[in-house]
Parts: structure tokens; sequence; C-alpha cells
């Protein structure tokens, strides 16, 4: 009896060649399986596609609501930014797929998985996790990590020889993943930092000085930390980000340049549009900047920034992240109201904020005449608060350190 091992397809240029060679290199029976992240018009020849190549079968899966839901609004709602800058896009979507395919092979009873990824990057590290989480009996085959192939020039060779088209040519070999929260591109020329991306590159977001000359507002409702209006429409969490994706995407809104540290040890340069996401985030924040006191939101910016590195590095299905999200949800408890965002060419800003939770008030920090505060208390305060740097400052004249 053939053995079975089921592939994470996704019908670009790696994953196109990798069925025939697992097929040529272990004898196996693979089974694909594509997971709709939201990536639209590219699912739709991917049946045909994968069996062509030599897949006995192919399963589509539609996960975009579990994707909102239990990856994107989780990873909001901490706040988690990796690196300042990138929206983790490619990162959680990897978890959810791996867990399907575990999920795939139980139901076909196959002993292995195969994903796609290179050596270099950091989604086989997101990928092979998961697994080993989930499902630790099972054996993983990373071709790319095995096989001779060392560019992608030469898997467009490879591909070539066996009559498998790919979505790329060699005078332009981006390489991009697309799902409901972003597009990234990484490759060809944008692999000089010093190169400005063109215009053309740009899939989803109108390049800014593009975009139109009147700004746009946006009002966003949250509850308990999810966005769940859209200038007063309920929405589901799935047409929620594609309703906003298409309205920021059309200012220029969502666009991030930057050379990230990659977890397996190098710099690589990316170009990610996140228009949704962007904004988001963004309205997210000025909400808690009304709802969250001082040292809640000051130790929460510290949990982001781990938050960002254990999905960033593949770790989703670890204890840790289980637990930050638990003191996240506690966090979140009153960050409901609404928030206005104003969208202007490649800009997203704030125009105003308001919560029922809201902690900000106007009695005490106005700066007319009030009835609330009394400026004489602020003295004490400063005096105790400053007593320890007053009893250093005594000791050091005494001890002749300062004059």
């Amino acid at each position: 009896m053939t053995k079975k091992i089921v592939l994470a397809y996704s019908g670009g240029l790696d994953t196109s060649i990798i069925i025939p060679w697992l097929k040529e290199n272990y004898g196996y029976e693979v089974i694909a399986m594509a997971a709709d992240l939201g990536q639209g018009e590219e699912l739709a020849p991917l049946n045909e596609k994968a069996i062509k190549s030599g897949a006995t079968k192919l399963y589509i899966e539609d996960v975009k609501e579990e994707f909102v839901t239990d990856f994107i609004w989780p990873t909001l709602k901490a706040g988690a930014v990796y690196e300042g800058k990138y929206l983790l896009g490619t990162s959680f979507a990897r978890p959810l797929i791996a867990k399907r395919l575990v999920e795939i092979a139980r139901a076909e009873g196959a002993e292995a998985i195969a994903h796609g990824a290179t050596g270099k990057g950091n989604d086989q590290v997101r990928f092979e996790l998961t697994v080993k989480a989930l499902a630790p009996d099972l054996k993983i085959v990373a071709p790319w990590r095995e096989w001779d192939i060392r560019s992608r020039e030469d898997a467009i060779d490879y591909a070539n020889a066996r009559n498998i088209p790919v979505p790329v040519k060699k005078d332009r070999p981006y390489s991009m993943d697309r799902n409901l929260w972003h597009l990234s591109h990484e490759g060809a020329d944008l692999e000089d930092p010093w190169n400005e991306p063109q215009n053309d590159l740009f899939m989803i977001c109108t390049a800014p000085e593009q975009a139109p000359d009147k700004p746009e507002y946006v009002e966003i409702d949250f509850a308990k930390g999810i966005p769940v209006k859209l200038n007063g429409e309920a929405l589901g969490p799935v047409e929620m980000i594609e309703k906003l994706n298409a309205i920021a995407a059309a200012h220029g809104v969502g666009i991030c340049d930057m050379v990230e540290n990659r977890l397996v040890g190098m710099k690589s340069r990316g170009v990610y549009e996140t228009p949704a996401g962007t904004v988001l985030y963004a309205a997210h924040r000025e909400l808690e900047y009304l709802c969250l006191d001082r040292a809640t939101m000051h130790y929460k910016e510290q949990v982001a920034l781990r938050y960002a590195e254990l999905v960033y590095d593949g770790v989703w299905y670890h204890p840790l992240r289980e637990a930050l999200d638990a003191f996240v949800n506690v966090t979140q408890e009153t960050v409901t109201g609404t928030v206005r965002m104003k969208l202007y060419k490649g800009s997203v800003t704030p125009a105003g904020a308001k919560s029922p939770y809201s902690l900000y008030n106007e009695e005490f920090s106005t700066f007319g005449r009030d009835e609330v505060y009394n400026q004489k208390d602020a003295e004490g305060f400063i005096n105790l608060f400053g007593l320890p740097l007053k009893v250093r400052a005594i000791m050091e004249q005494k001890a002749g350190l300062r004059g």
C-alpha cells in the first residue's frame, strides 16, 4: 500500500514542483491542501493544476473566519507588531494552515506532512513547530532542505522540464504571499534595500501619490477590543476586513517597507500591503489610550513585544502565548467604543474617539477653571516622589561627590 503525504499547496512555484519531486524521490501518494485565507482568484485554477502536477486530490479549505477570529483578533487585541512595523500577516497564517494539514493527515491516514518553505525562511519553523505541537508522530518532509534546487531560477527550470506552469518569470521572480490580511513581496529588485519599491509592485494599495486628493473618514466600533462595526454597519469578521481593505487601499494606506530580522539569523527585506490591518491597529490603539490606565497600558506594551515575537517565531501553540492571551483579554474588558480615523494619501490619523469606559475626565484635565483639582496637592506629591533623589543628593554632598 502506497504511503500518503499531505502537502501544503499554494499553486505557486515551490509547491508546484514539490508534487512530482515527492513522487519521484519518496514514492508517496501526494494529497494537496490549499487553505482559503482570502487570496481570492488565486484558488480558482488550483484543483486542475494540482491533479495535472500529480496529486491524487486537492482539499481547498475555507478557513477565513477562523483565521480572523482565532488568529487575527487575538493578535490585534494584544497590539502585537514585530519590530515596530510588521503586522504579522504571514506569521499567524502558517499555524492555521499547519493545523488543517494535521487534521487532513489524520482523516486520510497519512504518515507525513510536506511544505514548500525554504531553509532560509521563517515559514519552515512555523509549519513544523505547529505539527510538533499538535501531532508529534507525523513525519515532516521539507524539500528545500534536501533537493539540489538552489534558486528560483533552478525551480523554474525544473518545472519547465516537467511541463508544469508557474506564476513567475525569471525576469521578475517576486515571492508573494497573499491572504485576507495582507500581501507580501520579496525578492528581485527588493533584495537591495536601496531600491525604492516601484508603484507597479503594489497589487492592493493605490500608490499614495496617486490616491484621492480628498481625505476620507471611517468610524470603527470596538467591543472588548474586537472591531464589530464599520461606519455604523455591523459586520462579521471577514466582511469587516474586506470592506475596510477596499476603503483604506484606495487611499494608499497600509504600505510597509522594512528590513526585518528573521528567526533563522539573517536580515530580509519585504514590502507588505496591509490596508485594513493598518487602520485597525491604529484605531484600536487610540481606544486604549482612552480606556486603559497608565500601569496596565505600559505593561501591555511589554506583553505586545513578546507576543509579536512568539507569533513571528512560529510558536503560536505555546503555553506562554495562551497565558498572555488571558492577560490581554482582561485588559480588553473595557476597550469598547468608537474611533474615527482620517485616511489621506498613505496616512491614517486619529480624528476622534469615545467610550463609555473612558478614563479621560475633562473636569480634571481642563486648563480652564475647575472645582475638583487642588493644585496645592501637587507639592506634597512631588516632595514624596522626589525624596529618593533628594536623599541621594544630600549623601553625595556630604561625601564630597558633588560641589
